[in-house]
């Protein structure tokens, strides 16, 4: 089976998420495959996130937790020879010797955004060539995160070509009167805005007839948060669409959802009125991820066996794909020419 990587190098450059601090937190320390390559994160008891590559600069073991790797008093402790690492990757202690200065962790720049984990995988090693937006504004009004992950082939500059390819909002997931309203770029930066309505089956009893306003902002490939505005109901929703590269064939998209709170209700949202105002939100959140989840899973039926095709064969209706494309160029670049190698026959 071709893959993405036939056609796309498989790595774009960016910020690509690792991990809710939550769930670092919890687990004391986490091993995953990103961007094809293998890491461990943690936090120190300041709360200083790692995120780091897996492997001991000593004599090269496996630190995450599955061979025994652990953090100790904030401390990553290689599972071979009890090395021990701080958050800035440095060898702070060993067992029986004092710790080498040339002992150093290969890091991973890390940006938290609402307890979400990122991290800047560069072309050939380099730094950040740009940043990831503030946080939005939070606070009481809104509710807390709820997360789902979903994983499948693919590619990250395919899924968020979704961002606006809006004539398969109304054939693949059956909105109607879809009409793009903005589309500018900025460097990583990507907006795109659209209006359209729909009818959504709620519990799969009640029909709800939606007026939907969306404005997507995207950084890079690995960073979509997207406003949501459902003017009929009277719901404000934003969430994170965040593809993250696993190893060249497959990704992980994390969806991760917040509902503003209503005050007054209308319409269906009404119905749950009885509900203590935090609940209701909740359930609503809940509700509403698992319907975003839905229209996911209809993508990636289409993503799991697709072909990239370049050039496209684009018809008038398709809308900026074109344009989408030419932004996207930026996150390939070049690799470093390698050095000549010394002209054995000069004088």
């Amino acid at each position: 089976m071709a893959t993405y990587s036939d056609a796309l190098p498989p790595f774009p450059e960016g910020w690509y998420f690792i991990g809710r601090r939550t769930s670092i937190e919890r687990a004391k320390l986490i091993e995953k495959t990103w961007m094809g390559e293998e890491i461990v994160a943690w936090a120190d008891d300041e709360g200083r996130i790692c995120v780091a590559d897996a492997f001991c600069p000593h004599l090269g073991s496996h630190m995450g937790p599955t061979t025994g790797g652990l953090v100790r008093d904030g401390c990553l402790v290689c599972p071979f020879h009890g090395f021990e690492f701080d958050t800035t990757g440095q060898c702070v202690a060993t067992p029986n010797a004092p710790p080498p200065k040339a002992a150093k962790l290969k890091l991973y720049e890390t940006r938290e955004i609402l307890g979400m984990i990122f991290a800047w995988w560069g072309s050939g090693g380099r730094g950040p060539q740009w940043h990831l937006p503030d946080e939005p504004p939070a606070g009481a009004e809104w509710t807390g995160l709820r997360s789902t992950i979903l994983r499948f082939r693919g590619h990250p500059q395919e899924t968020t070509e979704n961002s606006v390819d809006v004539e398969h909002l109304e054939y693949t997931h059956g909105y109607h009167d879809v009409e793009p309203t903005d589309f500018s770029t900025d460097g990583a930066y990507l907006r795109s805005c659209f209006d359209f309505k729909a009818v959504r089956r709620i519990l799969g009893l009640v029909d709800i007839h939606s007026e939907v306003s969306v404005v997507t902002h995207v950084h890079g490939l690995g960073y979509s948060f997207v406003e949501i505005h459902e003017k009929s109901v009277g719901v404000r929703s934003r969430m994170w669409v965040l593809t993250t590269p696993v190893d060249g064939e497959f990704v992980e998209l994390t969806m991760v959802n917040q509902v503003r709170e209503i005050r007054k209700p209308g319409r269906f949202i009404s119905g749950l009125g009885f509900l203590p105002v935090p609940l209701r939100h909740r359930l609503l959140n809940f509700f509403i991820l698992r319907e975003e989840r839905r229209f996911v899973l209809q993508d990636i039926v289409i993503w799991d066996r697709k072909r990239y095709r370049s050039p496209p064969r684009l018809c008038r209706t398709d809308g900026p794909i074109g344009k989408y494309r030419r932004h996207c160029r930026q996150f390939y670049p070049d690799p470093a020419p390698a050095p000549r190698s010394p002209d054995r026959n000069a004088d």
